[in-house]
């Protein structure tokens, strides 16, 4: 589970990386983000309805999400707010495939210390 520090639970917090920060995207993820003032990485991620109408399979992939970033955690620069925004079809992806992804938008953003 993701460290309680390291979440961005306020809604200005996701409004802040909305409108101010960069954006990437690959297949179906968008990565934003925004540096921060402060020492730690805070993330959020957002699954809308338009991927399921369940909250069951929505919960699913956020817990999916989740646990990439938290593995991944002490290969990101410090300092950043960023959000993980699935698109439709996501869903339909394996861990491994949402895992490359991941680690591709941050090579891409370069927000990783080193290339995994």
């Amino acid at each position: 589970m993701l460290p309680k520090k390291n979440r961005l639970k306020k809604k200005k917090d996701f409004e802040r990386v909305f409108k101010g920060g960069k954006s990437f995207k690959k297949g179906f993820l968008i990565l934003r983000f925004k540096e921060n003032d402060l020492k730690i990485n805070r993330f959020g991620f957002v699954v809308s309805k338009k991927i399921s109408k369940k909250a069951v399979k929505r919960n699913q992939i956020k817990r999916r999400l989740r646990e990439v970033v938290r593995s991944n955690i002490d290969f990101y620069k410090k300092g950043f707010d960023l959000v993980y925004i699935s698109l439709p079809g996501l869903e339909k992806q394996n861990f491994q495939k949402i895992k490359d992804t991941i680690l591709f938008l941050l090579n891409k953003s370069k927000i990783l210390k080193h290339d995994i």
